[in-house]
């Protein structure tokens, strides 16, 4: 591939991952932020850490092993079975959030991916229109075919539309 069809590669996936995130911004809600803020911060090493030593000082504190500090959630910890179900319960629909999220994304991304293969197709079909003119017009004699005769149609959409709909039901 020379450096201009790489370029104008690279710059067509940066125009779709542009609009990507156009369409995912556009119907981005507050609480789309909001899970989106959350999994970028609890879905890291240092918030694992803090869990561990949060957790740890805890079981240190309630087994008696500090000094001067009195013991709150006597064994077998009780109140730390409790916030630590909470929080699996809040990570998880935090986790649910985004994956959502991610979802809405993938559906974007594929609605993209459609609208580019079918202009795609519409450009091919033009163009083996154009290249059987010029053949016409410089006289070179080309075989019958079936099957570009067929591709030279184009893609019935509406047909294609209702088919999808159709296994969707």
């Amino acid at each position: 591939m020379d450096k201009i069809s790489e370029t104008g590669t690279r710059i067509r996936q940066k125009r779709i991952r542009e609009e990507i995130k156009s369409r995912l911004y556009m119907r981005r809600t507050w609480t789309d932020s909001l899970a989106e803020f959350l999994t970028l911060r609890f879905g890291t090493v240092p918030f694992l850490l803090a869990n561990v030593a949060v957790f740890a000082l805890w079981i240190l504190i309630n087994l008696g092993d500090i000094p001067g500090i009195g013991i709150f959630d006597p064994y077998p910890f009780n109140l730390l079975t409790m916030v630590v179900s909470l929080e699996a319960i809040v990570l998880s629909v935090i986790v649910l959030m985004a994956q959502n999220r991610q979802s809405k994304m993938e559906d974007i991304r594929d609605q993209i991916d459609t609208e580019i293969d079918v202009r795609a197709e519409e450009e091919i079909t033009m163009l083996l229109v154009m290249l059987e003119k010029v053949a016409q017009h410089l006289q070179v004699p080309m075989e019958a075919n079936p099957e570009l005769e067929r591709m030279k149609q184009g893609t019935d959409l509406k047909r294609i539309r209702t088919e999808i709909e159709r296994h969707r039901g």
